[in-house]
């Protein structure tokens, strides 16, 4: 980090304990981001890039376990890399997807060729360092990592700031990008409470030979539940459970176990591999906010709402998200009433087909008798296959249009 462009927890406490302000900085920023996940840096980068001065609020510190589903589609890795990052050094590449149902197995490729059409597995805890490090070495941003957002502020009918550990920030427009359980969301009471109840298992594991790695993201369908084994790099694999919360039943460590022995080709996989993490847990699996904007202030990333990650498209959408949103700012230097509102449709407008494309798949997992049908069907007809992933990854819409051209 850039010494006075980035500030500890422990500076934080310090000043706030001698009675100062955080940062001693009392001017005007022009965007003030809680959360420096994948959402929030990658937004920070665009704007400071763009002349912005932003300050990046991060209550954790990196590097830092996160579950997730850890595969970034091809759309996003072209997203990272017009933020200037390398993705050759980053995750292990794969070409598409494979799901296997009781013997049936569908195999797509993305559509695009070449490296453009790779898809990468990357552990969050890399992925969110990369990002928090090259956002806290950009010019015009402010990192600081672990410090607390308590609150909003808020001043004149609307949201001029952020407290951060009791001391206020205030800036032209706020950015809640602080997750699925956003804090923000819930303070402003803008959450709508999820209505399937699913939650998500996953564990890493390792020293997988040159002979075993994964060129793909395979799924196993179970009853009531999905196991995704995504490659990483140094021979490691993230195994990765969702399920119903009516399939829970007995120790969940115990359940993760029994769902990966009933399949034999993870079973014969993982009889050669250690655990690499702890079993990390997390629920619900999607949630809704009732308005993602507010004057001068918009929610970013999972914070403004996530859809199931049976589709896996959750990191490539909080990139493309953040640029779209970088976009819109910089159209409308002013950042007058109503040009939040514009972006949030054409954010909606983005995601639409990529929801229709996961309740699709919710409802397939409804119907067990059907899955093996459609699979067959589907390794028929690659070419469908192959576009329905793209629709996944953020590159296409289900008519075939390109769901997001970036102007960077």
């Amino acid at each position: 980090m850039n010494g006075s462009k980035a500030a500890s927890l422990g500076q934080i406490i310090l000043s706030t304990r001698e009675g100062h302000k955080i940062g001693r900085d009392n001017s005007m920023k022009d965007l003030l981001i809680a959360g420096a996940g994948i959402a929030g840096s990658a937004l920070a980068i665009h704007l400071a890039r763009r002349g912005h001065s932003v300050v990046l609020i991060e209550r954790s510190r990196f590097p830092r376990e996160k579950p997730c589903g850890e595969g970034l589609m091809p759309a996003g890795v072209a997203a990272l890399e017009r933020l200037g990052i390398d993705t050759a050094g980053l995750g292990a590449e794969f070409y598409g997807i494979r799901y296997h149902c009781e013997g049936h197995m569908a195999e797509g490729h993305f559509l695009q060729s070449g490296a453009a059409g790779l898809g990468r597995g990357i552990r969050r805890r890399e992925l969110d360092a990369v990002l928090a490090d090259v956002a806290a070495k950009t010019r015009g941003v402010t990192l600081h990592t672990g410090a607390r957002v308590t609150g909003p502020l808020f001043e004149r009918g609307r949201v001029t700031g952020l407290l951060v550990e009791g001391q206020p920030i205030r800036a032209r427009l706020v950015v809640g990008a602080d997750g699925a359980q956003s804090r923000l969301r819930h303070a402003l009471n803008l959450n709508s409470a999820s209505r399937r109840k699913r939650l998500g298992i996953c564990r890493h594991f390792g020293h997988l030979s040159a002979a075993e790695s994964r060129a793909y993201v395979e799924v196993f369908l179970g009853h009531g539940h999905e196991l995704y084994v995504t490659p990483l790099r140094n021979g490691e694999i993230l195994v990765a459970a969702l399920a119903d919360a009516d399939a829970i039943g007995g120790r969940i460590e115990a359940l993760f176990r029994r769902w990966c022995e009933a399949q034999p080709k993870l079973a014969s996989l993982l009889r050669n591999t250690e655990p690499a993490s702890e079993l990390l847990v997390t629920s619900p699996l999607s949630g809704r906010a009732r308005r993602r904007v507010l004057p001068k202030f918009v929610l970013l990333g999972d914070a403004a709402g996530f859809t199931d990650p049976i589709t896996g498209g959750g990191m490539t959408q909080a990139l493309q998200s953040a640029e779209m949103l970088a976009q819109h700012l910089a159209a409308e230097p002013n950042w007058t009433e109503g040009f939040l509102e514009s972006f949030d449709w054409a954010r909606e407008k983005m995601l639409l087909d990529y929801r229709r494309l996961t309740s699709a798949m919710l409802c397939l997992g409804k119907h067990p008798p059907l899955i093996g049908p459609v699979l067959s069907a589907m390794s028929f007809v690659p070419s469908l296959f192959s576009h329905l992933l793209s629709v996944a990854g953020g590159a296409r819409g289900l008519l075939g249009c390109r769901r997001f051209i970036s102007t960077s």
